[in-house]
């Protein structure tokens, strides 16, 4: 009885202040004085902040001690301890080391094209010919010459050896001897370079030139582009303000949108250099291509574990509210009996965020209740219905 006679004195206090205030209200605004009007609505906006904080206050004490009040209905969330990875998202595009345009080493018709566009070699593989401008049959004679010059050695070795004939004839046949090797081997190298072999075990991306097309070495006379598809790698840009979180061997989860398809993988290598245009560090980080579907220049989304702790407590961010000075809180349950409880606002202190939800560095201990569903329509210290089953 007390609490209505109370409440009912109040409102008859501020009906007669309303009354006077809008008899000043009209005064003022007839005296059209702008900067008496801003004066007087800078009173009321006062007036009406204090009001709120003041029927909040009796919201808050009614909730308390009004046992015939029906209680709202919160649900509620165990603070747990549980292992977090925090992952930096990036994007990058992928690389291979063995991507290279294959060129001539000598000049003349490209006579015989061996493999297809698509097709995998193997290292040293026979890719194409070149018209040798009759190299091979001049090779030919000079193995004969070779030959001859040979039998020619050793004969007068075995003479020389007997202490029969000269040592100028001799030393003679040794040096046609080695000069005809020499001019073999010169000419097996030269004859080489009119075949067009494969430097490394790849694909033939692209076929250049065709068949019967006259090439000769330097730029624009590529003939075949050949690629190594089974060591490729993302190179992303790392922020230097990582520079201590991001280490070789850390995980890496690697998605690429265009395939739909996600790859688990480890940090390979960490760059030891800072690009002062982006202030940034490269970071390398090898991809498995099963299905050969992983192809040069496409793009990933790559995100780097940047942070790891074994206990944490994590809770979801839409239960989390900030007060007026900036400092984030959260209701915590406090159970007394019948599933009934009181609301008490605990202030937090948070670490990283992932997937929405939030690390708890302080404020929360393992165990404790926090009020998830209703939080935004409770008060402080005020007595609340837990509906969990």
């Amino acid at each position: 009885m007390k609490k209505i006679i109370y409440l009912i004195a109040i409102t008859i206090v501020l009906y007669s202040c309303g009354g006077q205030q809008d008899q000043s209200i009209e005064n003022i605004i007839a005296s059209k004085d702008i900067n008496a009007i801003r004066t007087l609505k800078s009173s009321i906006s006062e007036k009406q902040k204090a009001l709120d904080i003041d029927m909040s206050k009796l919201d808050s004490v009614i909730a308390i001690l009004d046992n015939n009040e029906k209680l709202p209905l919160v649900t509620t969330i165990i603070a747990k301890e549980t292992p977090f990875n925090h992952f930096l998202e990036l994007q990058g595009n992928v690389k291979t080391k063995q991507n290279v345009l294959i060129y001539p080493e000598t000049s003349g018709t490209l006579q015989r094209v061996y493999v297809k566009e698509g097709q995998k070699v193997n290292k040293g593989q026979l890719l194409a010919s070149i018209d040798d401008g009759g190299m091979a049959s001049q090779l030919q004679q000079l193995k004969t010459q070779a030959e001859l010059a040979k039998t020619t050695f050793d004969r007068q070795k075995r003479l020389w050896e007997q202490k029969i004939g000269s040592e100028i004839q001799y030393l003679q046949a040794k040096t046609n001897y080695e000069s005809s090797e020499s001019a073999v081997k010169q000419a097996q190298s030269t004859l080489s370079k009119s075949t067009i072999r494969a430097p490394f075990s790849g694909v033939i991306d692209d076929i250049i030139k065709d068949q019967g097309t006259v090439v000769s070495p330097g730029p624009g006379s590529e003939v075949f582009r050949i690629v190594n598809l089974s060591n490729m790698y993302i190179e992303v840009d790392v922020p230097e303000s990582h520079v201590n979180n991001i280490k070789k061997g850390k995980e890496a989860i690697v998605f690429f949108p265009v395939l739909g398809d996600t790859i688990y993988t480890k940090i390979r290598q960490t760059g030891n250099f800072i690009n002062p245009n982006n202030r940034s560090f490269s970071v390398e980080i090898p991809v498995t291509n099963k299905t050969g579907n992983i192809k040069p220049n496409l793009t990933a989304k790559v995100n780097l574990n940047d942070y790891s702790k074994e206990n944490a407590i994590l809770i979801p961010q839409s239960i989390i509210s900030e007060n007026a000075e900036g400092n984030q809180y959260v209701y915590v349950a406090t159970p007394n009996e019948d599933n009934k409880a009181k609301a008490v606002k605990r202030i937090i202190n948070t670490g990283k965020t992932q997937e929405g939800l939030v690390e708890i560095i302080s404020g929360i201990a393992k165990g404790e209740q926090l009020i998830k569903e209703g939080a935004r329509n409770v008060n402080d210290g005020q007595n609340v219905q837990i509906l969990n089953n």
